[in-house]
């Protein structure tokens, strides 16, 4: 991959917090050098309290656009001039497109997570399903979810119960959604819940590398051979989380089908080109695997 970098070459890249996990540079980077593209994306380790300085950064130095991860996903909105009618709905942005100074937010999300459940839609639809956490991803597959599977019953759980009520309002006002039961994080009270899930989502980024031995949930009995048990984080592969639901028999699924496929929606909207995903996929999995 390109190892050098010229006044012609076009800067994106990614701002969060913590970013030391993100598999996002060798994605995009390989995909510009087989799209032979003179770009290059990097990581910005940007703490919430630098958002609105680092956004004036990116204008001023003219990087052409940029991926958002937590924790700034809802909190950018404010920052920019237009927002896709998709991710307003959302109500979080995780893709920036900079044209001169105009900043444009989108959710390529919503396309990652919807490409990741459909081989699992005849499970999925029309069920009761629950959802760990209350920021940016839980958002985009809420929507996801509501948009696409019709769930019977989304239940928002986590550590403040404040934030759950909140995305409970928001979704009951954006898409007139009212089956959504919120619970703090408390695991022993919420076997019950999950057990009567088909389709558990971890959305927070609890277990993400470097604390691989954290995990919300920690009781088997939340899990079944009747569930698909999803978690957006990709590093590592398998989280202690998955790995409790894995054996009691529930159908696990990563985060990396929906980084890939998120990470085309960005590319095409930076270059106007389609990113090659088998190609791409096939070099991540040896690069993880090395």
């Amino acid at each position: 991959m390109k190892d050098t970098l010229h006044m012609n070459t076009v800067l994106v890249g990614l701002i969060g917090h913590p970013i030391k996990q993100t598999y996002s540079p060798f994605i995009h980077n390989l995909a510009f050098d087989l799209n032979k593209l003179d770009y290059f994306y990097l990581p910005f380790d940007v703490p919430a309290s630098n958002l609105r300085n680092a956004i004036k950064g990116i204008v001023a130095l003219g990087i052409a656009g940029f991926n958002v991860t937590i924790p700034h996903k809802v909190n950018i909105i404010q920052l920019l001039n237009n927002v896709s009618d998709e991710a307003a709905a959302v109500g979080a942005v995780n893709t920036v497109v900079n044209d001169l100074g105009k900043l444009s937010g989108y959710n390529t999300d919503v396309y990652g997570i919807l490409k990741t459940l459909e081989n699992y839609k005849s499970t999925i639809t029309g069920q009761e399903v629950s959802i760990i956490g209350a920021g940016g991803g839980a958002r985009a597959v809420i929507y996801t979810l509501i948009r696409y599977f019709k769930p019977s019953k989304i239940n928002v759980v986590n550590r403040t119960g404040q934030k759950a009520e909140a995305l409970k309002s928001y979704f009951s006002e954006k898409m007139k959604f009212d089956e959504i039961k919120c619970f703090e994080l408390f695991p022993s009270n919420l076997v019950d819940t999950f057990q009567q899930s088909k389709l558990i989502v971890h959305a927070t980024s609890v277990g993400m590398y470097t604390e691989t031995d954290d995990t919300t949930i920690s009781l088997d009995k939340s899990f079944s051979k009747e569930q698909v048990v999803y978690d957006l984080v990709y590093n590592p592969i398998k989280t202690k989380f998955l790995s409790i639901a894995s054996k009691q028999g529930a159908q696990i699924i990563n985060g990396i089908p929906t980084l890939i496929n998120q990470a085309s929606k960005s590319f095409e909207l930076w270059t106007g080109e389609t990113m090659p995903l088998e190609n791409v996929k096939r070099s991540l999995e040896l690069f993880i695997g090395s």
